[in-house]
């Protein structure tokens, strides 16, 4: 993994492939490289780095009309030029880009490969060299790639370029997104739409266990059998506009801005002219007849599931399981009679959720994505789908697809409790309150110098923080915990305030940030006496507390919410704690170090 373009028949080649390569930095990545070639000659270039260091590379006669392209976040191999992609069969003829994790490797290469001299170290390699193996054996181009694809396991999706026939671009995928987009006397390949936009906005979609033969006027879809396949493109609906960053120097700050029009913007998709929740009625149909919901989710994903739960029981009457998708996967639990399960992921293609998905699906259980990205590969084989609406979220620490999340949970527990006729649900003014925290998530954000300075003041060079907070703040805690984390490389964690006491106090030491969030009333002096105790130990602490519990000395004051969705309007601070955090640490706020934006392999 984890970006793949490809395009044929268009004389620009090279520069197409660079603008995607591009629009694929969000995702993450070590390496990249691209090949590109024409009748007469071809290029393969690659670099170690960012896509600025390819291009560097990239030479004024490296032009084609064919090429692939590829942004590397090493999985197997040390991120080295040698391993960035792509990859070239033993004589060179055949050259490979692929996302993914070959689970068999080793065994493809001790049983058809022995003989044969690699240069890398990854599982892309052998891949290659495989299907020049199956050609030298005999067979077609088509037919070796078929072959290969049937004895290699794991996830993958391929972009296969043969130099004998360089009007042909071979595609296949499993469990790793790829599509194929159809433009105007040219096609291209990408593992997300938004790589070619400047392109076309038309789009095929590929499922697992099928093969694609691209050329320039023709695309043609069949399984591993060699049954021919029909599907009709659709559109991509995304504004080019709000792929770019504007005026704000990181896609991050210009997300976390971007929250309370989200807010606004899900209120309109989601309720009718007199201000009544529209949610399919199947969907809510499925629901009503289920007697427990699991949801499943990975990263701030799964920390917006847990801070979802009230929200979701309170408004509904039925009880929620908030599991890590790559637990659940291999360690199901008991579940109960009638289980339902939502599925939460911005970009709908989390490898970890979906092989659960799979399993739900092949035990015959209902099932909800809530995500981002239409069309998606969880949106596709789930039962029902419903959308952030958040516009394209470009920097890999997510943060508006989070309060998202948790907005469209609120919208499908108010359908599915005022269906149930649960008085909660029916007295809860949606849009009104909505619209509130969505003015307080406007004000928090305004509060940006003041943020920054209590970012350099508490974190400018720290090794650890941790937040604290109990029930929803608790939740909270973890979410901005794992911001802090991923950008700013400080090991951060979020705890349960009253959890201190039983191990965690040991690891505070003088000077050490401790941040606590309260908003909830009850257990409000509970999570103070927490705080006065760390500070007994010297931890630097902080406190990010609603309006009506706030007393003289506190911090950061946050606007007065309904409580349950007060996490909408408590995360905005840490968020933007954690964005000037990494800039007073000097540090790429978008591309944090390996990660990646999409996690696509288990």
């Amino acid at each position: 993994m984890c970006g793949i373009v490809g395009i044929v028949g268009n004389n620009n080649a090279t520069k197409i492939l660079e603008n995607g390569l591009e629009k694929l930095e969000y995702r993450g990545y070590d390496s990249a490289g691209i090949f590109v070639a024409d009748e007469a000659n071809d290029y393969l270039v690659k670099s170690r780095g960012r896509i600025a260091d390819l291009e560097a590379k990239i030479g004024e006669d490296v032009q084609g009309n064919i090429g692939i392209g590829h942004t590397r976040w090493a999985t197997h191999g040390e991120p080295t030029e040698l391993n960035a992609h792509p990859h070239t069969s033993q004589s060179g003829r055949f050259v490979l880009v692929h996302n993914g994790v070959i689970e068999n490797y080793d065994d493809l290469k001790a049983n058809f490969l022995a003989e044969d001299t690699f240069y890398g170290e990854t599982d892309t390699e052998i891949a290659v060299h495989l299907v020049e193996y199956f050609v030298e054996q005999g067979l077609t181009t088509k037919a070796a790639f078929q072959k290969a694809l049937k004895e290699i396991h794991g996830s993958y999706a391929f972009g296969l370029v043969d130099k004998n026939d360089r009007e042909t671009i071979y595609v296949a995928k499993n469990k790793s997104p790829l599509l194929i987009g159809l433009a105007d006397g040219f096609n291209v390949v990408c593992s997300d739409a938004m790589a070619m936009l400047e392109q076309t906005n038309q789009f095929l979609e590929i499922n697992d266990g099928e093969m694609v033969i691209v050329t320039k006027d023709a695309v043609s879809i069949e399984d591993y059998a060699g049954n021919q396949i029909a599907r009709e493109p659709y559109t991509a609906k995304i504004d080019l506009a709000d792929m770019e960053k504007g005026t704000y120097p990181y896609y991050m700050l210009k997300e976390i801005d971007e929250q309370p029009a989200t807010m606004r913007r899900m209120i309109g998709e989601y309720t009718d002219e007199n201000g009544q929740v529209v949610v399919e009625q199947d969907l809510l149909d499925s629901l009503l007849a289920s007697d427990r919901i699991y949801i499943v989710a990975a990263g701030t994903s799964n920390n917006a599931g847990h801070a979802s739960k009230q929200v979701i029981e309170q408004l509904t009457r039925i009880p929620v399981e908030v599991h890590l998708s790559s637990e659940f996967g291999y360690n199901m639990p008991l579940l109960s009679e009638r289980p339902f399960f939502i599925y939460l992921t911005q970009s709908g293609e989390t490898a970890d959720s979906r092989q659960v998905l799979v399993k739900t699906n092949e035990l015959g259980y209902p099932s909800l994505t809530v995500t981002n990205v239409p069309g998606s590969t969880l949106s596709r084989e789930a039962d029902y789908t419903m959308l952030l609406h958040a516009g394209p979220e470009i920097a890999v620490a997510s943060t508006k697809a989070y309060t998202a999340q948790i907005a469209a949970l609120t919208i499908l527990s108010k359908a599915l409790g005022e269906a149930k006729e649960i008085a909660e649900a029916q007295d809860f003014d949606l849009v009104q309150e909505l619209g509130i925290a969505a003015n307080g998530m406007d004000v928090m954000i305004s509060e940006k110098a003041m943020i920054q300075e209590i970012a350099a003041d508490y974190l400018a060079t720290t090794r650890n923080a941790f937040y604290i907070g109990r029930a929803e703040d608790y939740y909270v805690s973890m979410e901005v915990a794992l911001k802090l984390k991923e950008i700013s490389y400080i090991q951060a964690e979020g705890f349960a305030a009253g959890e201190l006491k039983h191990g965690t106090i040991a690891l505070v030491e003088e000077g050490t940030p401790v941040m606590g969030i309260i908003t909830d009333p009850i257990t409000a002096p509970h999570t103070r006496g927490n705080l006065r105790e760390v500070e007994s130990r010297g931890a630097h602490t902080l406190v990010i507390v609603s309006e009506e519990l706030s007393k003289s000395g506190d911090q950061i004051i946050l606007p007065v919410v309904h409580p349950l969705l007060r996490p909408l309007v408590s995360v905005i601070p840490g968020q933007l704690i954690a964005y000037y955090a990494t800039l007073e640490r000097g540090l790429d706020v978008d591309k944090p170090r390996n990660l990646a934006k999409s996690v696509t392999v288990e």
